[in-house]
């Protein structure tokens, strides 16, 4: 795609706040929702210091030529819960979040090192377009639920799967059209600013609606109206409470899984499997992002530099905030919308980041955000990695029954929810669709050579 900003371009300073706004806005939602998801005391201000610093650690390995931010990582989630569950008291579960994250980024180095000398041909034999664009075209489509969920304010269900239709799912709906129809209008018919920020201008307008109901909410005693938590303002953290700090404060009892050895084998078995799965996403992650900027990050700066800045970012961000890190897709699909492929600017996102988690009031106010409006900006942004995925195989030959057994695999059975758990262990949906994939695209790739024997 044609970028008004390219990888070493440098936007003014003004513009340049701005643009790191935007992806700051872009990758929130979903930084600080692992941290809620996992509770235990989690705080969500020091998991956005720690994407800010992984991130950091990621450009500085990535020589600066990867546009993308790192954030809490949904897949480590389980793992998380184990490591809290390993021991007696809570320092001893923070102690495990940052062992866990030490492991799974350790997992990524030794990748890296293989990478380093086998080299990245083989991943190309092994992921050609026909698996992996549908593997990226999944990513985004496997969302598609939660940004409708969200944008109908998670609403029930009935047993049928349709959505129960109320006043507040009504409400939150007019939020998210509003937020929809900001970032598409601002983004298609935009000038030149207004172009290159439609998340900014999509977020506010939705979160005027969404305050507009909740006053009118709140005056009228309309609870189906009120949209917006105002009273998070009132229990604000006013500081990151890191991770390293709760870890190596009190006392510590393994005395429940009998031995130091035995709580870290837990650890291990909880966190390195996740880490072999989440290499997968990270190398179609990568190739999306190649694609729209039209520049191969697996040969420059190469896939033994992306995977070592991802797993050491994922190990310093975790000290910092208990989170394993990873490459987003909401940061690859703000970079695909605004045509802003600049790595200052994740550069600033970071230093932002960093910086507003000490600052409460500024972090609430962004947690106020309903989820409604998010899921109208997250409608455009999902949408975008499912057509960049889509993309990457309109070269594809789908006159050979081949290729379209290998699509079709992937493709249903990612969309379809394949997930497969073991203890601990949760296999994704994406990683099992790319697994089956790269099977049978392996297997129907001796067709060729069969063929050849046949002629013989």
């Amino acid at each position: 795609m044609k970028l008004t900003y390219g990888i070493s371009d440098k936007p003014k300073f003004g513009q340049l706040i701005v643009f790191a706004l935007q992806q700051l806005l872009a990758i929130l939602a979903a930084t600080i929702a692992v941290p809620a998801i996992v509770g235990n005391g989690m705080s969500q201000s020091a998991a956005l210091f720690g994407a800010g610093v992984g991130t950091i650690v990621y450009l500085l390995f990535t020589k600066f030529k990867s546009p993308v931010f790192l954030g809490s990582s949904f897949a480590f989630i389980g793992s998380m819960t184990a490591a809290f569950a390993g021991g007696v008291s809570m320092s001893v579960g923070y102690l495990g979040l940052i062992i866990g994250a030490i492991m799974a980024g350790l997992v990524y180095v030794v990748l890296a090192i293989i990478v380093k000398f086998a080299g990245v041909g083989w991943i190309s034999k092994l992921m050609p377009a026909v698996v992996i664009g549908p593997t990226v075209a999944i990513i985004g489509l496997s969302l598609a639920g939660n940004a409708v969920g969200d944008s109908l304010g998670n609403i029930a269900t009935t047993d049928d799967g349709k959505y129960v239709m109320t006043t507040y799912g009504i409400v939150c709906l007019i939020c998210a059209i509003v937020t929809l129809l900001g970032v598409v209008i601002s983004s298609v018919y935009g000038k030149k600013m207004a172009k290159l920020i439609p998340f900014i201008i999509g977020i506010a307008c939705g979160y005027v609606v969404a305050a507009f109901f909740t006053v009118v909410g709140t005056l009228l005693d309309i609870q189906d109206f009120i949209i917006i938590d105002f009273s998070q303002f009132a229990n604000m953290q006013w500081y990151p409470d890191f991770t390293f700090i709760k870890a190596f404060s009190g006392s510590y009892d393994f005395g429940e899984v009998g031995s130091i050895g035995a709580y870290l084998g837990t650890i291990a078995v909880a966190y390195v499997p996740v880490a072999l799965v989440v290499f997968a996403e990270h190398i179609a992650d990568h190739k999306n992002l190649s694609t729209i900027i039209d520049h191969d990050l697996l040969e420059d700066p190469g896939l033994s530099r992306t995977l070592l800045g991802d797993g050491v970012g994922s190990m310093v961000g975790a000290i910092f905030g208990g989170c394993p890190n990873t490459t987003y897709g909401e940061s690859v699909g703000c970079v695909a919308i605004t045509g802003n492929a600049s790595v200052i600017t994740i550069f600033t996102t970071a230093i932002i980041a960093m910086a507003i988690s000490f600052f409460a009031p500024f972090v609430t106010l962004l947690a106020t955000i309903p989820s409604c409006v998010m899921g109208g900006v997250c409608i455009t942004l999902y949408g975008f990695i499912a057509v960049s995925g889509l993309k990457m195989i309109q070269s594809v030959d789908f006159n050979d029954n081949k290729n379209v057994f290998t699509v079709s695999v992937i493709l249903i059975c990612g969309i379809g929810g394949m997930e497969l758990t073991f203890g601990s262990v949760t296999i994704t949906s994406i990683a099992c669709a790319l697994i089956l994939g790269i099977i049978v695209n392996l297997v129907l790739s001796r067709k060729d050579k069969y063929d050849s024997d046949e002629e013989e």
